[in-house]
């Protein structure tokens, strides 16, 4: 009989290099999301195409490394693996594109710098250590903006195609519905068929972003970059005053509707243009909610501005209170003025809104208004139960009821949230941290947020080292759902 360590091997070992396998090509594919910055840094003759060159290269050749030796391994995953996969391939692409941020003279960033901004990017956070962005190379702005966009394709491909079919709390909810090539419960080939209809619906929102932007005044090259952070729901800008550097009402407009749209799930989107109509969007019970969290922040918002005179009319509290609202609660992270500097209330609401989030299956972050939704929903239903022990109250979605084992799946995330994000505080209060920089910077981080309070309100170079690995840390966990990460530690994920 097989000894149970070599039967372990044996078992394992083509699991493992199927997913070393699918590390190589990605490597291999995140080698050439060099060559565009490459490219615009030498039109510009600004001395960034070197770095670009050297990291493709590089990445080349390691992703080359580690696919040759298991090129002829064919074998399906199973869900199990899918964890693997998701979380090997956020952190290695997350490393990978620190390369030529690290191998830059200018800015010249350490190895924790440069990664805390490829992470930053990547998972759409927008939280940045860079100082003085309009002095930049072209070539490194425009890798900042693309890293965003690519992130923000990822992250909806991971939404609406992987986290469901891996039963991330609350996530399958839209499984019932969604029509085409997104019924799969499997990892198959169809899931191709998902990402190709989804890039087709991201790539031209984006077109038509960036071509709204110019029309309003932006140069072409401001334009693309502030599109791709824009859908993306990255927050990234190609200035240090990020949209306030433009001071367009058009500009802001644009923003603020792309930002509004990228926020909405695009399972919804891709309905909608499926069947050519509006209906998917009438019935959504995440969507109205979503919008009344909006208005009702705007409102409040706009009303704190101009009854403490931050701003001298209605009119002008009404434009910063709606930007701001719409680019914190999509968790996008733009920002047309210093809010952390607002009355104290409004900075703290906004970093709440944050926590909401955009809808599931978007490229927003936060815990999701689904989620918050289906949270209000069960509290509510417990309350009616006091009153009335034998009644049956079901927790409905528009026509539809949620499943006890969804109900209890979205407890369970947001139990894990509130043990995070305790967690990181009182990690990053460890290292010396004060607790207004603290509390907001990992709200701000772990809700793919970007800009907090405190030191770190206009931006994080300041944070020591170590704090800035934790919020990298923190940034992934919220963007992969934190129980895609975590499971990854448990012992009975290990065992066959």
């Amino acid at each position: 009989m097989e000894p149970p360590a070599e039967r372990f091997v044996a078992v394992s070992s083509p699991r493992f290099q199927s997913i070393q396998r699918i590390v190589g090509v990605l490597l291999v594919l995140s080698s050439v999301t060099m060559l565009p910055p490459a490219l615009v840094g030498y039109l510009y003759s600004d001395g960034s195409a070197t770095p670009f060159l050297e990291g493709f290269a590089m990445l080349l050749a390691l992703g080359a490394l580690c696919w040759f030796p298991v090129r002829q391994i064919r074998r399906e995953l199973r869900i199990r693996d899918g964890f693997v996969v998701v979380v090997a391939c956020w952190l290695v692409l997350g490393l990978a594109g620190s390369v030529p941020l690290f191998l830059s003279s200018q800015p010249e960033l350490s190895l924790t710098d440069a990664v805390f901004e490829s992470m930053s990017g990547l998972t759409t956070t927008g939280a940045t250590v860079l100082t003085g962005i309009d002095y930049l190379p072209k070539g490194i702005l425009f890798y900042r903006q693309q890293l965003q966009w690519l992130g923000g394709m990822g992250i909806i491909v991971l939404a609406v195609a992987v986290l469901p079919m891996l039963r991330i709390g609350g996530m399958q909810l839209y499984r019932a519905e969604t029509p085409g090539p997104m019924k799969d419960n499997k990892l198959t080939p169809r899931i191709a068929e998902t990402a190709k209809a989804l890039w087709n619906l991201y790539l031209w929102i984006t077109l038509t972003c960036a071509l709204a932007y110019w029309i309003a005044g932006m140069s072409m090259f401001d334009a693309i970059g502030h599109a791709f952070s824009t859908v993306a729901i990255g927050g990234f800008s190609t200035h240090d005053l990020s949209i306030g550097y433009f001071n367009s009402p058009a500009i802001e407009v644009i923003c603020m509707l792309f930002m509004f749209v990228a926020g909405i799930n695009f399972a919804l989107h891709f309905m909608a243009w499926h069947r050519a109509s509006m209906s998917p969007y009438k019935g959504d019970p995440e969507l109205r909610t979503y919008i009344g969290l909006l208005i009702a922040a705007t409102v409040f918002c706009s009303w704190q501005l101009w009854s403490n005179s931050v701003y001298p009319d209605a009119l002008q509290a009404i434009r910063y209170g709606m930007f701001q609202v719409i680019s914190i609660g999509t968790t996008a992270g733009f920002a047309t003025d210093s809010f952390y500097l607002w009355p104290a209330t409004l900075p703290l609401l906004l970093l709440l809104l944050s926590c909401v989030g955009a809808c599931a299956g978007s490229t927003g972050g936060g815990m999701k208004v689904i989620r918050v939704l289906l949270l209000y929903k069960q509290g509510w239903r417990e309350m009616v139960r006091l009153v009335h022990p034998s009644a049956l109250a079901p927790v409905k979605l528009g026509n539809r009821s949620a499943s006890e084992k969804v109900i209890q799946s979205v407890w369970g995330f947001f139990s894990v949230y509130i043990l995070c994000f305790c967690l990181f505080a009182l990690i990053l209060t460890g290292f010396g941290v004060d607790l207004v920089t603290a509390v907001s910077s990992v709200l701000a981080c772990m809700n793919n947020l970007g800009p907090a309070l405190g030191q770190a309100g206009p931006h994080y170079a300041d944070l020591v080292d170590p704090a800035k690995w934790v919020l990298s840390l923190a940034m992934v966990m919220g963007r992969l759902e934190l129980f895609t990460l975590l499971i990854l530690f448990t012992p009975v994920f290990w065992r066959n």
